[in-house]
């Protein structure tokens, strides 16, 4: 019997440019009774739809299998392997240089389901959970992601994430961030690295502006968060840990660069 096939299934082209790049199986093991593609719809259809994994449909892959895979894609860092490829495939495609030369950066907070795991309160937001910090380009490609306890300042939260900057994405010069990231920050980026220096901007709100008010680059990351949103199961952070909070944050954005690559619409 043909199994159902759901709107978040990889379709041949995408299998196509995947399946070079998917850890095959380890020697000496059992012969595989689900094909890798099988368990990355099933992963897949996880993020999109919501649901926990004990209640993945029946017709995919056993939600033990799948999570045991996600797992181990998780530790051995295989979900940014793969969301890095798109990520330059998508540029190359949009006629831009694979490294950016600009980016933007800001955090989104979000509710904790789980009461154990890393999270705290953010004070200005009144929500109980995480913050995912990013930087993205002006395609409003994640870059870097770091998520943390929302109880550390916007400021705390961007040297985590911005520490990378010091031996990594070497063609990238400018940073416009918001108020909430002025003061030392500004200086600290400066010093980051020798050089390749780096410059952070503070794209502020205008005194006379009343109402909301689309600020210049900044709403390239707010785009960002609002693509995510698009995920159910990034409406709330499910995850005990943090390692597999960024995961699926890696493969949400991994499915949404891989529509974009086959022209399966827009973001």
């Amino acid at each position: 019997m043909t199994r159902k096939t759901y709107l978040t299934d990889l379709s041949d082209a995408e299998w196509h440019r995947l399946a070079r790049l998917v850890p095959g199986p380890k020697p000496g093991g059992r012969p595989l009774k689900y094909t890798r593609r099988a368990i990355l719809n099933a992963i897949f259809y996880l993020v999109r739809a919501g649901c926990p994994w004990r209640l993945l449909p029946k017709d995919l892959p056993p939600w033990r299998i799948v999570y045991h895979y996600f797992r181990e894609w998780t530790q051995s860092g295989w979900w940014q392997h793969l969301h890095d490829h798109l990520r330059g495939q998508v540029r190359l495609q949009e006629g831009r240089h694979p490294q950016p030369t600009a980016g933007i950066v800001d955090s989104q907070s979000v509710k904790t389901a789980s009461p154990t795991g890393e999270r705290g309160f953010d004070a200005g937001k009144k929500v109980v959970g995480r913050k995912r910090h990013v930087l993205v380009d002006t395609l409003g490609l994640v870059w870097l992601l770091v998520v943390h306890p929302a109880n550390l300042q916007d400021r705390a939260g961007a040297r985590l994430l911005l520490a990378g900057l010091a031996t990594s994405c070497l063609r990238l010069r400018l940073i416009w961030a918001d108020g909430a990231y002025a003061g030392a920050l500004v200086k600290w980026v400066a010093q980051l690295r020798q050089r390749a220096p780096l410059r952070l901007e503070i794209v502020k709100r205008s005194d006379d502006a009343r109402g909301f008010v689309v600020l210049p680059k900044r709403w390239i990351v707010e785009r960002t968060f609002g693509w995510l949103g698009r995920s159910r199961r990034l409406c709330k952070d499910y995850e005990t840990q943090v390692l597999h909070s960024q995961a699926m944050v890696l493969i949400a954005m991994s499915h949404l660069m891989l529509k974009r690559l086959h022209n399966k619409g827009t973001f």
